[in-house]
């Protein structure tokens, strides 16, 4: 069995992938900001990332720092470099190439740096998960009328199932880049609306509007769906189900 350090690995992802790696008998060692013995700010770095990093394996990068991810995975690229880690792992979004959203761009950028760090690498894109889009849904529903935007669709995965998939590819030699992993249906953010509403027994009016700019014509166009790679099997009222259980 390997020594794998999964970053971010108290996170909504990160987590399961953890608990899976377990399972499976592997060594794991989770970085997180938060916990140690790895507390690790990876946008500063330190002794203890170059601890956490020797004699692993494995890096599975799974933290989503939404300030400051392209000097995180600097940062832990040299780190790894420096240890002689074989295998970093990470996970990116489909359509990070093709939307021209902020967040997206940066994600395609730290795939590019790990292509062009010399560590050898698997990169797996998956579409937004259901956690996502409930999230998503719950701030939009705070007003008493919920504004979508309007011919959008999403087509939402189970962390659970990416998670699974991540603990495979951890346990293999580096890949690269391999098939994208996307939720099994694509539903409009209205029909996605409508199911959280009634999973939660709240009532809001839903009202779809237009939006202006590339990112939104993107968006339109479904540039960050994959229909051909739909291997997911939990829907989003499936989730929605287990999340309101009584």
């Amino acid at each position: 069995m390997s020594t794998i350090l999964v970053t971010g690995g108290t996170g909504t992802l990160g987590r399961p992938v953890c608990e899976r790696l377990r399972a499976d008998g592997h060594d794991v060692r989770v970085l997180s900001r938060h916990s140690p013995p790895y507390a690790v700010d990876l946008r500063q770095g330190g002794p203890l990332l170059d601890r956490a990093v020797d004699g692993v394996d494995t890096v599975v990068h799974c933290s989503n720092i939404l300030r400051g991810d392209k000097d995180a995975a600097r940062i832990l690229l040299e780190a790894a470099r420096r240890a002689g880690v074989p295998h970093l792992l990470y996970i990116s979004i489909i359509g990070v190439d093709r939307v021209p959203l902020g967040y997206y761009r940066t994600k395609y950028m730290v795939e590019r740096m790990i292509q062009g760090s010399g560590v050898g690498w698997t990169l797996l894109r998956t579409t937004q998960f259901h956690d996502l889009i409930l999230r998503l849904l719950e701030g939009l529903a705070k007003p008493p009328v919920m504004l979508l935007p309007k011919e959008v669709r999403d087509q939402p995965l189970e962390v659970t199932e990416a998670a699974a998939r991540l603990a495979e590819l951890a346990a293999g030699r580096p890949a690269g880049r391999v098939a994208d992993m996307a939720g099994p249906e694509i539903r409009t953010f209205a029909e996605l609306a409508h199911s959280y509403l009634r999973a939660s027994g709240r009532r809001r009016r839903i009202v779809e509007v237009p939006l202006p700019g590339k990112v939104y014509r993107g968006l339109r166009r479904g540039e960050h769906l994959a229909p051909d790679r739909a291997v997911g099997h939990v829907t989003f009222d499936e989730f929605l189900a287990r999340r309101f259980a009584p």
